[in-house]
């Protein structure tokens, strides 16, 4: 099929082709039969010449008209294709060496406007899945905050309100015992305020958006050990930038890792540090706490299953060390691909960080 095309280009070429030496031919024969004479002037001569190259000139035209236009309709097809008309399409004849290469064309935007409206179908089926992710992440967001204050300030608030409930008696009884009590309140309403102070710093926005992770963490992780009387130290040492969706789930590992920390560990200190090895993102939070065994990391809290779900996302994973009275380690390990910065980096030297 291809060679009967190609044959019917060419065929279509050499009969304009044959036309003009035809043409040229008859002419010159016409002039030698019966214009011999006349050749011997240069005059005729020239306007002889000037004529035939006319002829040609005006046969080559009349061919290369016809096949240009053939080219831009091609040509106004594929711009209007490239701008986002999908539906263009090139008007068939039935007789025209061009027709295998616009049928070809027909075929491939009508392929092209099936998949992007699928595409587009797509998109969209993501967008309401998205949204309903969104809506679900919100309502579990909103269970988990429900749980947490009920487990914490309200339970320090109802302590708090049947203490000084029992104030007035205990005046009128004992008053001696008062102080105790006095100081029992300060000390609960002291928590509950440490407690209420950990919700609202979860709850407050970070936007990493026009920021590096690095950046966010240097304003916001010493507000938040100093809000929660926790002794921070940071250290991040990323040379290349990293991907936005790695930095996000870092940022909400660490923010996972240190309610965790604030809520079971009854820690002093914590240590957060972000590297790079040549093929591993690592970040490794620890804590001076009361640590637990081993065998109770799985029922330890709900938060370091989170973080693993996390880091799996990423292909990564989570280490978790601890022992009672010795602390907790969790270290997070991201594959690092050198293609992600464009920008092959050495392998770190030493394991300082360890």
């Amino acid at each position: 099929m291809y060679k009967l095309r190609m044959f019917n280009m060419k065929w279509q070429l050499l009969n304009y082709f044959l036309i003009s030496s035809l043409l040229t031919v008859s002419s010159i024969f016409i002039v030698l039969e019966y214009y011999s004479r006349e050749l011997a002037s240069w005059e005729f001569r020239m306007w002889f010449l000037i004529a035939i190259l006319a002829v040609c000139l005006t046969v080559g035209y009349i061919a290369t008209k016809r096949w240009q236009r053939k080219v831009d309709e091609l040509h106004v097809a594929m711009l209007e294709l490239s701008k986002g008309n999908f539906s263009s399409r090139v008007e068939l004849e039935p007789v025209e060496p061009f027709m295998y290469l616009y049928d070809a064309f027909n075929k491939m935007a009508a392929s092209v406007e099936e998949r992007v409206q699928l595409l587009q179908k797509l998109g969209e089926a993501e967008a309401i899945r998205d949204q309903e992710l969104t809506e679900n992440a919100v309502m579990e967001e909103r269970r988990r905050l429900a749980r947490d204050l009920h487990d914490t300030v309200s339970q320090e608030l109802f302590a708090i309100h049947m203490s000084a409930s029992s104030l007035p008696k205990i005046l009128e009884r004992n008053p001696d015992a008062a102080g105790t009590v006095m100081d029992q309140l300060i000390q609960m309403s002291h928590h509950a305020q440490k407690q209420m102070r950990g919700l609202i710093s979860q709850l407050r926005p970070i936007e990493l958006n026009d920021r590096s992770l690095q950046e966010a963490l240097e304003k916001w992780f010493p507000e938040y050990c100093r809000n929660h009387e926790l002794q921070g130290q940071l250290d991040v040492s990323l040379r290349d930038p990293i991907s936005e969706a790695i930095e996000h789930q870092f940022f909400l590992i660490i923010q996972e890792g240190l309610a965790n920390v604030v809520k079971h560990a009854s820690a002093k200190g914590v240590r957060l540090a972000i590297y790079e090895r040549e093929h591993q993102y690592v970040l490794q939070l620890q804590d001076d706490g009361q640590g637990f065994e081993r065998k109770d990391i799985s029922s330890a809290s709900h938060g370091l299953s989170t973080m693993r779900e996390r880091a799996q996302k990423l292909g990564g994973d989570v280490e978790i060390d601890s022992k009672l009275g010795s602390g907790t380690r969790v270290r997070v390990r991201i594959p690092r691909f050198t293609g992600q910065t464009g920008i092959v980096t050495k392998e770190r030297e030493g394991e300082g960080h360890e």
